[in-house]
């Protein structure tokens, strides 16, 4: 088991690698990486016994991350880490933030206010890149806040 838990983690490390290369190739120099900041990205491990909880965190955004770090500053290119909230439910045409607005069922993203749809990752991509490019424009906007809504 040992063993096979080492391949697996060469194998991922290689992964994150290739593809941090891969992105900072294809971008080239001077290009701004915009991340979600999830300091603790971890999968369900409810259904493992406590012993193995631990082990099946995930550590490859993380290492994915520093992997792309170092090498964009190698060719003058930025990453930068925006705070996730409220990403997935902000209407990039009208402003309106509902938890409602998101289907998690079909991956679709319908705001009730203005009627833009989307698929749902796509959304959440807009918005993300949206606050790097308020982060360029030195916008100092703290997140995307709920609305409430009346009615």
């Amino acid at each position: 088991m040992k063993q096979l838990a080492h391949r697996e983690n060469r194998w991922m490390t290689d992964v994150n690698h290739r593809l941090a290369k891969t992105l900072v190739v294809a971008s080239g120099s001077h290009t701004l990486f915009v991340l979600e900041n999830l300091p603790n990205v971890t999968f369900n491990t409810d259904d493992l016994p406590k012993s193995l909880r631990n082990s099946h965190r995930s550590w490859s955004s993380f290492q994915l991350e520093s992997f792309l770090t170092y090498k964009a500053q190698a060719i003058q290119s930025i990453v930068v880490k925006v705070n996730p909230a409220f990403t997935s439910q902000h209407c990039p045409k009208c402003g309106l933030v509902e938890k409602t607005n998101r289907h998690h069922d079909t991956h679709e993203y319908w705001c009730k206010q203005c009627q833009y749809r989307c698929n749902a990752d796509r959304l959440g991509a807009m918005n993300i890149k949206m606050l790097g490019q308020e982060w360029l424009n030195g916008i100092k906007r703290p997140k995307i806040k709920k609305l409430t809504t009346i009615g």
